[in-house]
């Protein structure tokens, strides 16, 4: 049950209640009344009897009529009093007695309470119709109401699921000074503070890179110049290690920025992308072609893209690698223990990783694959297959001059 619905409950049951309490208070005071008022009436017609019938005439009054009720008859014969009661039969008018002794009789007054019950009975209907009224407008404020709050709350929330999915300029526009207003503002905070902390970010990193850029260059230069041997191969590898990391993070600084990174497409196969990456990443890895395409893409790009999936796979998988082509869509899996929980629910994040134990790595592969996808405009998501193993689908989704390829 969302929250509109609740608070359109809410304010519908309190103003049934309400209703309800109101109508039950006016329906017990007015029936109080119309009972002490016939009652009065009858008491005192029952007087005027008594006097009466000491002055030895008959003032209409019954004498002890053998309808009378026993608890009232019951009552006057215990005590010398005067004394009124209320029946109720069923399926007849209710009637009011008044009764006392006077002598060695008992007189007895008999009025109709019809008139009463008939004025008791309207008042019930217009006070449910009352309710009822009150009801239906606390429903239509309820629902006024929820609607408004709701659609403040789903703003709020759609702007925090945007900054959350990566757009820093997005903003909530507070109305009012309510806690509404508030968490907009808190929203909007937030966004400002996640937005300097990511652009500092931003800033260190490229700026190491760049730092570390020329001394690197001139270490893969001296390398160049040692004599052959094992310890000169050791440095080698060491020393192109920390060229390709260097390279990577100047990437991931360049994908932060909008509009620095832009595809220049042309059409090309998916198939030959495919191959030509499980070869660059030096893998063993399989490719499967169950249906090619050809797309308008950048290839390079997408070329980057398998190739750290495919290298994150050997990487941090096992055996076999599978890169598979369908249509515009490629997926490359692998059969190890799959994608970490948080990176299922988060997606990549730089610097992390928890595959360490096998393997290592700083987390960058996976951004630039995120961040690649970005700047080409296709979908990409991670997910553990069916029958274990992680795989990551990227879709290619084909554009106005895609042309499906050939089945194979």
């Amino acid at each position: 049950m969302g929250l509109r619905t609740r608070i359109a409950l809410v304010i519908a049951g309190t103003a049934a209640v309400v209703a309800t309490l109101i109508g039950f208070l006016v329906h017990q005071r007015t029936a109080g009344d119309h009972r002490r008022n016939a009652a009065d009436a009858a008491d005192a017609r029952l007087l005027a009897a008594l006097e009466e019938h000491a002055a030895g005439t008959d003032g209409g009054a019954l004498t002890d009529p053998s309808e009378l009720p026993a608890v009232l008859r019951e009552t006057i014969t215990r005590r010398p009093v005067r004394a009124t009661y209320l029946q109720r039969p069923a399926g007849r008018a209710p009637v009011m007695w008044a009764a006392a002794r006077s002598g060695g009789d008992v007189l007895v007054v008999r009025r109709s309470y019809a008139p009463q019950a008939r004025a008791l009975a309207d008042l019930d209907r217009v006070l449910f119709g009352s309710g009822l009224a009150a009801t239906a407008v606390g429903c239509v404020l309820g629902a006024a109401v929820a609607a408004g709050t709701g659609r403040r709350i789903g703003a709020s929330a759609r702007t925090a699921q945007r900054i959350a999915d990566g757009d820093l300029t997005a903003r909530v526009r507070p109305r009012g000074r309510d806690e509404i207003a508030r968490l907009g503002a808190a929203v909007n905070t937030m966004a400002d503070a996640l937005g300097a902390r990511l652009e500092a970010e931003r800033r260190v990193t490229a700026d190491i890179a760049h730092e570390l850029r020329t001394p690197v260059a001139g270490l893969v230069t001296a390398v160049g110049l040692l004599p052959p041997g094992r310890p000169t191969e050791l440095v080698k590898g060491g020393v192109e290690v920390l060229r390709r990391l260097v390279e990577d993070v100047l990437e991931v600084a360049r994908l932060d920025v909008p509009g620095v990174e832009r595809a220049r497409c042309e059409q090309a196969a998916l198939s030959a992308l495919a191959h030509r990456a499980a070869a660059s990443a030096g893998a063993d890895a399989a490719v499967r072609v169950r249906r090619d395409a050809v797309v308008d893409t950048d290839p390079r790009r997408v070329e980057r893209i398998l190739v750290n999936l495919v290298t994150n796979a050997q990487r941090h998988g096992a055996p076999p690698v599978v890169l598979e082509v369908d249509g515009t869509v490629v997926r490359v899996r692998d059969h190890g223990p799959g994608f970490p929980a948080e990176l299922l629910a988060q997606g990549p994040r730089r610097f992390r990783t928890q595959a360490r134990e096998r393997g290592g790595g700083i987390g960058l592969g996976l951004t630039i694959v995120a961040g690649q996808a970005r700047v080409l405009g296709a979908g990409l998501r991670f997910e553990n297959a069916l029958g274990g193993g992680a795989r990551a689908v990227l879709d290619l989704a084909p554009g106005p001059g895609a042309r499906p390829g050939p089945e194979v």
